[in-house]
C-alpha cells in the first residue's frame, strides 16, 4: 500500500504510458503494479473498433459481390512476408497503423466471399450469418452451461431439433464443433462406446481388434479418427465404389464377414452423402440393410451432401438417412452459415452422449444450481470453452426461412447442371462423369493436344496442365479453382457451386479464362 508520494510518475512525451495511470488522488499499488480503475482507454478502443468495422464494409462487404476485384493477390510467402509487418514489438503500435495493418491483411487474403471463388466446399458471404459472427465475437460467450450462455444454448437446441426433422427422425441428439472431421471421430469414439462402454474406464486393454469400414472415397478424416482415438489406420477397412464414387454394398458384406472369419471385431458403417472429389452419395437403404444384420452402428458423413435435405427435390440422394445412428451435416458448407458450422446428430435418446463424454466436472455442472440443469449441455462435449456456431445458422434460417434454403439448394445444382451442359458444347473441355451433385470434375484440354491419341504421352501432357493453368489464374487473381489426381485420373478441375452471389455469366467466365489461360499450353 501506499501513500500519493508513492505513485509511478508517467513517463514524459508517452501518451500510452499517460492513458495506462489512472487519476485519482489515492492510488493502490500491489507489486508495482497501480489497481485504481480500468487501464485500458475505452474511448480510444471504441473509435478503432468503429473505424475497423468501417473498414470490413468498405473493403470486404461491400466489395464481395464485384468481379472486378480480384480472388487474390498473389504473394509468394517470403515476399508476402516482407510486405506484411509480422513481428510482434515490446511497445504497442498506434491506431492508425493498425489500420494500416487491417488493410494489408484484408489486401493480400483470398476472397471466399468473392464470386469467382470455387476453390473449396464452402463459399460466399451470408449477410445474416455474418452479423450473428460479429453478435458473437462481440459477446464472446462460451456454450457449455445455461448460466453463461443462456440464449445460445436455447438457440442450439432448437437448431439440433430442427436439423433432426429434416433427417427424419422423431427425436435424437447432438451437439455442434469444430468441423466435420470432429463429427466423424464423435461419431466413431460413440459407436465404439456403445458396442463396449467399459472402454471409457478401462481404456483399451483387453479389447478384440476393433474394425470399421467406410468408402474408399471418404473423407481422410476416418482415418485420422482411427489413428487419434488408438483404432490404428489399419483397422480402417476400406470398401470399393463403383464407377461413379459410391460404396458397393456387396464388397461392404463381403469385408464384414471376411473380418469376423480373422477373429476381428466390426462394430461401425460410414457411409459417406456427398465424397469431397465426386461428389457421391452412398446407397444408404443398402447399406443400413447390412448393418442391420450384422448390428453395426452406421454414420453418415454428410458433412458436404447433408444440406440438399433441405431440397424437396434433391432429397432423395439422401435417401435411407433416417435409417443412420449418427450424422455429420455442416451448414457452412452449402448452407453458408460461416466457417466453422457443424454438427452431429445422433439418434439416440438416451444420453448415450453425455455418457460417452461426461467427466462431471463439479466445478462447472454443479447438480445444485438454482435452474434446470438439463440445459448444462457442455458436458455432451469434448471440448470445455466452444462457440455458439448454431447462432449463425440459426439467424440464416430465421432470415430466409426454409424455403429460402430450399431455393439456395436449388439454385446451386441448378448453376451445376448448367455448366455441365456448357462443358458438354465446348471444344477442349471433357468432363470425368456425369455430377448428382455441385462437384463437377472435368480436363480442359489445350489444342496442342486435341488431336493426340489417348495413350501414356497423352495422359502425361495433360497431367501438368491444370496446375499450370491454377498458377496463372492465382497470379492475375481472376479466379480460384480446385484441381487433383484421383484414382489413376490425372490432374483435373473440380469446379463447386455454391453461392448465390454465383450467376450464369460466373459460370460462362470460368469456361472462358481457363481456355484464355491454356489455349497456349
Amino acid at each position: 500500500m501506499s501513500s500519493d508520494s508513492d505513485r509511478e510518475c508517467p513517463l514524459d512525451g508517452d501518451p500510452h504510458q499517460q492513458e495506462m495511470v489512472p487519476s485519482k488522488k489515492s492510488a493502490v499499488l500491489v507489486d508495482g503494479v497501480v489497481l485504481n480503475g480500468p487501464t485500458t482507454d475505452a474511448k480510444a478502443g471504441e473509435k478503432f473498433v468503429e473505424e475497423a468495422c468501417r473498414l470490413i464494409m468498405e473493403e470486404v462487404v461491400l466489395k464481395a459481390t464485384d468481379v472486378s476485384e480480384k480472388v487474390c493477390e498473389w504473394r509468394p510467402p517470403e515476399q508476402l512476408k516482407q510486405l506484411l509487418d509480422l513481428d510482434m514489438r515490446n511497445t504497442g503500435e498506434p491506431h492508425h497503423r493498425l489500420l494500416e495493418l487491417c488493410r494489408d491483411v484484408i489486401h493480400y487474403s483470398v476472397k471466399t466471399n468473392h464470386p469467382r471463388f470455387f476453390n473449396q466446399l464452402y463459399a460466399g458471404l451470408d449477410y445474416y450469418s455474418l452479423v450473428a459472427r460479429f453478435m458473437t465475437e462481440a459477446l464472446n460467450p462460451s456454450v457449455y452451461t445455461y448460466e453463461v450462455s443462456p440464449v445460445f444454448l436455447l438457440v442450439e437446441e432448437a437448431v439440433l431439433k430442427k436439423m433432426i426433422e429434416f433427417i427424419g427422425w422423431k427425436e435424437g441428439d447432438g451437439i455442434f464443433n469444430p468441423g466435420g472431421s470432429v463429427s466423424n471421430m464423435y461419431a466413431m469414439n460413440l459407436a465404439r462406446y456403445k458396442y463396449c462402454p467399459d472402454i471409457k474406464e478401462k481404456g483399451l486393454s483387453g479389447l478384440p481388434r476393433l474394425i470399421l469400414f467406410t468408402s474408399a472415397e471418404c473423407h481422410y478424416s476416418m482415418k485420422k479418427a482411427a489413428s487419434f482415438l488408438g483404432i490404428g489406420t489399419e483397422n480402417v477397412c476400406f470398401v470399393e465404389t463403383d464407377g461413379r464414387g459410391k460404396m458397393v454394398p456387396e464388397e461392404l458384406e463381403k469385408q464384414i464377414w471376411q473380418a469376423r472369419k480373422e477373429g476381428a471385431a466390426p462394430f461401425l458403417v460410414c457411409a459417406t452423402s456427398g465424397t469431397t472429389v465426386l461428389g457421391a452419395f452412398d446407397p444408404l437403404d443398402e447399406i443400413a440393410d447390412i448393418c442391420e444384420r450384422h448390428g453395426l452402428w452406421l454414420h453418415v458423413d454428410a458433412s458436404w451432401g447433408g444440406s440438399a435435405l433441405m431440397s424437396r427435390k434433391h432429397r432423395k440422394l439422401l435417401r435411407g438417412i433416417h435409417r443412420a445412428d449418427s450424422v455429420a451435416w455442416n451448414p457452412h458448407k452449402m448452407l453458408m452459415a460461416g466457417i466453422q458450422c457443424c454438427a452431429l446428430l445422433v439418434k439416440d435418446k438416451s444420453d448415450l452422449l453425455k455418457k460417452c463424454y461426461s467427466a462431471k466436472a463439479s466445478y462447472l455442472f454443479q447438480q445444485d444450481k438454482f435452474y434446470d440443469v438439463s440445459y448444462d449441455t457442455g458436458d455432451k462435449s469434448i471440448q470445455c470453452s466452444r462457440r455458439p456456431d448454431a447462432f449463425k445458422f440459426w439467424m440464416t434460417w430465421k432470415a430466409l426461412g426454409t424455403l429460402g434454403l430450399e431455393e439456395r439448394v436449388n439454385r446451386a445444382l441448378a448453376l451445376s447442371r448448367y455448366l455441365v451442359e456448357e462443358i458438354k458444347k465446348r471444344e477442349g473441355f471433357k468432363l470425368l462423369l456425369e455430377p448428382e451433385y455441385a462437384n463437377i470434375c472435368f480436363w480442359y484440354i489445350p489444342p496442342s493436344l486435341r488431336e493426340m491419341e489417348e495413350g501414356p504421352e497423352f495422359w502425361e501432357k495433360l497431367n501438368v496442365v491444370a496446375p499450370t493453368i491454377k498458377e496463372r489464374m492465382m497470379k492475375k487473381g481472376s479466379l480460384m479453382l480446385g484441381y487433383q489426381p484421383h484414382r489413376g485420373k490425372v490432374n483435373f478441375f473440380r469446379q463447386v457451386v455454391i453461392s448465390p452471389q454465383v450467376s450464369r455469366e460466373d459460370m460462362d467466365f470460368l469456361l472462358d479464362e481457363i481456355d484464355l489461360l491454356g489455349r497456349d499450353m
